[in-house]
Formats: structure tokens, C-alpha cells, sequence
């Protein structure tokens, strides 16, 4: 989604701080401008390219406005590898807390241990966010690569809370 994130925010500015409200009006301003139904009686190759810019647009936004796919992509603008979540296997104190949230999680349906989680999850997150906030500030990319490695592992925790919470 490069050129559609390059047009919501300007290209001089790869701050991971981001004014979410800002964003959501830029956002809501490109979306009016190629909206497809502002298209409709334009010849098909105009409707075609509405469609697709729609469509980035969207995606540029979300990208964005997610903590952790907002930095993979400041890493990856910044010619850095990209994150696996192996990037901290050296962190045995952290592994373990995932492997403890993953059985907790495994456990037999219990909504107060799911709701505990998910209070957990969140929490954590918010941390990491600031954390890596931090570490963009600093330019400490290699920091910031990790801890979005570690973000990644809570995504997936979150992935698997929402897959129990759904009911079957």
C-alpha cells in the first residue's frame, strides 16, 4: 500500500507518533476525492482507476492506523530486514509469558480467565506501542524490530482470544 500511505501522510514525515484524528480527516478527505461513486457516468478506465485508488487508500489507512503494521512499514521504508517473531528468542523471561498466556488460553472455556486475558493482551500492547514509540524516537531501529517481534506474538494471542470468544 506504499503510494496510498505516501499520499495520507507526506513522505518527509515517517514519525511513528501519528494524530489519529488527523489522519482519519486526510483519510476521509482522498476517500472523497476518488470515492467510485463520483465515477459512475466517468468512461470505465477512470472508473477502474477510482476503484483502485479507493482500495489503497483503505489499506494505506489501515496500515497505519494499526501500532504494529504502522512500524513494519516505517522499518521496511527504512530498508530494515523484516520482523519474525524469532527476532526475540534470546528473550526466554518474555517466551515464557507467552507459553503461560497460551495455555491459559488452552484451558477449558472459562469467560472470567478470557476476559483476564484480554485485559493482559491489552495492557501488553499498550506498553510495546509506547516502547516502540520510544525506540523510533531514539532511531534505535534494531529496539524498535524487536519489540515488534514481540508485538506480533501478542497479534496472535489476540487472534486466538477472539477465536475462542466467538461462539461455536
Amino acid at each position: 500500500p506504499a503510494a496510498g500511505v505516501n499520499r495520507l501522510v507526506s513522505c518527509s514525515d515517517r514519525s511513528f507518533r501519528i494524530d489519529a484524528e488527523q489522519l482519519q480527516r486526510r483519510f476521509r478527505s482522498l476517500q472523497r476525492a476518488v470515492h467510485p461513486d463520483r465515477f459512475g457516468q466517468r468512461p470505465p478506465k477512470e472508473q477502474y482507476y477510482s476503484e483502485q485508488h479507493s482500495s489503497l487508500i483503505n489499506k494505506a489507512y489501515q496500515t497505519l492506523l494499526n501500532p504494529l503494521s504502522r512500524g513494519l512499514y516505517l522499518l521496511e521504508l527504512s530498508g530494515v530486514e523484516p520482523v519474525h517473531e524469532t527476532d526475540c528468542d534470546k528473550d526466554s523471561a518474555f517466551l515464557m509469558e507467552i507459553m503461560e498466556i497460551n495455555e491459559k488460553l488452552a484451558e477449558p472455556k472459562n469467560e472470567d480467565n478470557l476476559d483476564e486475558i484480554e485485559t493482559l493482551i491489552k495492557v501488553k500492547q499498550e506498553e510495546l506501542t509506547r516502547e516502540v514509540t520510544s525506540a523510533f524516537e531514539r532511531d534505535d531501529l534494531q529496539g524498535a524490530k524487536k519489540l515488534l517481534a514481540k508485538m506480533k506474538y501478542f497479534a496472535n494471542l489476540e487472534d486466538k482470544l477472539k477465536a475462542r470468544k466467538i461462539p461455536s
